[in-house]
């Protein structure tokens, strides 16, 4: 199957992804102020960077889009139509990455929460999911 777009058109909408303040984490981080929680962005000292930090809490907030983080849903089980060995290979990078970020801050301490870019829509659920991760009853 051939690519709908030009490679010129392709090449504009990847490198249109942001890594940061995406959409969803704007919401997760919405929904956390408006929760009352304070907490910080991006902290480079901590393994793989978590898009959200509360400190107090000692907890790490990933928040991450299904298909580049290879969710198991509609979105993350999409496969390339072009350079599948390429874009299978990077999802996977990134799968062992997670795993190894995610356990390097357990073992520092540190709880560890991700959130699925598909998840974000039930908002309720997802209130109520962070608020017993913070309360420690995940």
């Amino acid at each position: 199957m051939t690519d709908v777009h030009t490679a010129e058109q392709r090449h504009r909408n990847m490198a249109a992804i942001r890594g940061k303040n995406t959409k969803p984490e704007m919401r997760i981080r919405s929904l956390l102020h408006f929760l009352g929680y304070r907490f910080r962005l991006h902290r480079k000292d901590l393994a793989g960077k978590p898009d959200i930090v509360l400190p107090k809490y000692h907890s790490a907030i990933f928040v991450h889009g299904c298909f580049w983080h290879s969710h198991d849903c509609p979105y993350g089980r999409v496969v390339s139509a072009t350079r599948r060995e390429f874009w299978a290979k990077k999802r996977k990078d990134t799968v062992i990455r997670d795993d190894r970020n995610r356990k390097e801050l357990k073992a520092a301490g540190w709880k560890v929460l991700t959130i699925w870019e598909c998840e974000i829509k039930n908002s309720k659920r997802t209130e109520k999911r962070i608020i017993r991760f913070l309360k420690g009853r995940n």
